[in-house]
């Protein structure tokens, strides 16, 4: 009877040892962090000075947010794609990134140096309607890529990151760019 209690005993305490484990490692495998604090850049909103700054900084181009409160897609994205560590350090390697709110009155300065409001230059100059809108800019101010909505995954939005900072949209489309990538 003793040798039945302690090899149940002994079974319990590996079946808690192994739980535990898996626990670990699917906690520390998807760290994440705040990406209002971890993603985002700060800006006083001259984007102009800011294509000046990643140049400087050897960054690929500039990534623009264009978010607005109660947007159910934005928050999806940020809880769920930027907030990813691995997301934060690929884009922060090669680009600025810089939040935008469409219904913002909060003045900036657009890459050509003209002062106007957020939803100015969401609105008029970016034709933004919904969001997320994600605009990727050259160095040049020219904005290059614009997807709206949100990625399905964290992997799709590093696949298009690589796709812009690879300079792919010169090649082709996002969408076969994905479909290309997929398969391997």
């Amino acid at each position: 009877m003793s040798i039945n209690i302690f090899r149940n005993s002994t079974i319990f305490l590996i079946l808690c040892f192994v739980l535990m484990t898996n626990s670990f490692a699917v906690s520390t495998s998807s760290v994440t962090k705040n990406p209002e604090e971890h993603f985002f850049d700060a800006t006083f909103g001259d984007f102009s000075e800011e294509l000046d700054t990643a140049k400087e900084q050897g960054k690929k181009g500039i990534v623009i947010f264009f978010e607005m409160d109660e947007c159910p897609f934005c928050h999806w994205m940020k809880t769920n794609v930027l907030n990813q560590q691995n997301v934060q350090e690929y884009y922060k390697k090669n680009f600025l990134i810089f939040a935008v709110d469409i219904e913002g009155d909060v003045e900036i300065t657009n890459f050509q140096g003209k002062s106007m409001s957020q939803k100015d230059f969401s609105f008029k100059e970016n034709r933004v309607r919904a969001t997320p809108v994600i605009a990727f800019f050259d160095l040049q101010g020219k904005r290059v890529m614009r997807f709206t909505g949100r990625t399905s995954s964290a992997e799709e939005f590093l696949l298009l990151g690589h796709f812009v900072a690879d300079k792919e949209y010169e090649k082709t489309k996002f969408s076969k760019y994905k479909r290309a990538h997929k398969s391997n």
